[in-house]
C-alpha cells in the first residue's frame, strides 16, 4: 500500500467504512510493535500498547493533517506511547559503550571479510544489531529497513535532524566496531 493508498483508506474510514482501517492496521502493525517493543523491552507490554496505539490512531484519524506521511504520524504516536510507558515504569536505560582500539588492523579484518560466507556476514550484522540499545536499534531500523528519511525520523523521535544524523553515524560506527570485533574473534578461532 503506497502513500496514496493510505490516504484513500483514511478517507474511507473517515466516511464511515471502518473495515478500511484494518488495511492500515495490517500494513503498520509490525513496525508499530517493533518500535514499541524496542523501547519498552517487554513483548506482552508491547502487544497491549500496540493495541492502544491503534485505538488512539482510529479515534484521532480526523486530526491527521496530511502534512507528513501517515507512517510518520503513526510511528510518532507509537514512539510517544512507548516513551510514556517507560517513564511510568521507570525503566533504566543503558548508555552506549564505545569500544576502543582493536589489536587487529582494519586491513586484517577487511581481508578476512571476503573469506566469510554471506550467511556468516549476515550473522555478524544480526548480532551487532541485537546488541544495540533499544533506541539505537529503532533509529537504524527506521532509516535502513523502513527507508525513512532523517526528517521523518526527526519527527517521530522529536530529535533535531542534525541530532538524528549524528546518532545514525555513531550507531553505524558502533556496529562497525562490533562487527570488526566479531570478525577478529572469528579470525582467532579459525587460526587456533
Amino acid at each position: 500500500m503506497k502513500t496514496r493508498e493510505d490516504l484513500l483508506c483514511i478517507d474511507k474510514v473517515l466516511n464511515g467504512d471502518t473495515n478500511a482501517f484494518g488495511q492500515l492496521v495490517e500494513k503498520y502493525k509490525d513496525m508499530v510493535f517493533t518500535i514499541i517493543v524496542k523501547i519498552v523491552g517487554n513483548e506482552a507490554d508491547a502487544e497491549e500498547l500496540s493495541q492502544d496505539v491503534f485505538l488512539k490512531v482510529y479515534h484521532s484519524l480526523h486530526t491527521f493533517q496530511r502534512k507528513s506521511l501517515f507512517s510518520t504520524w503513526i510511528y510518532r504516536i507509537a514512539y510517544n506511547a512507548a516513551i510514556t510507558k517507560t517513564r511510568r515504569k521507570k525503566y533504566i536505560t543503558q548508555s552506549l559503550d564505545e569500544e576502543m582500539a582493536e589489536t587487529y588492523t582494519h586491513d586484517n579484518i577487511h581481508e578476512n571479510v571476503y573469506a566469510l560466507t554471506q550467511q556468516q556476514q549476515k550473522a555478524f550484522i544480526d548480532k551487532a544489531l541485537a546488541d544495540l540499545p533499544e533506541n539505537d536499534y529503532l533509529m537504524i531500523t527506521l532509516y535502513h529497513k523502513e527507508e525513512m528519511s532523517v526528517k521523518d525520523i526527526s519527527e517521530i523521535t522529536g530529535l533535531s535532524e542534525s541530532n538524528v544524523k549524528v546518532k545514525l553515524h555513531r550507531i553505524r560506527k558502533k556496529m562497525q566496531q562490533d562487527i570488526n570485533h566479531l570478525m577478529k574473534e572469528n579470525l582467532i578461532s579459525r587460526q587456533s
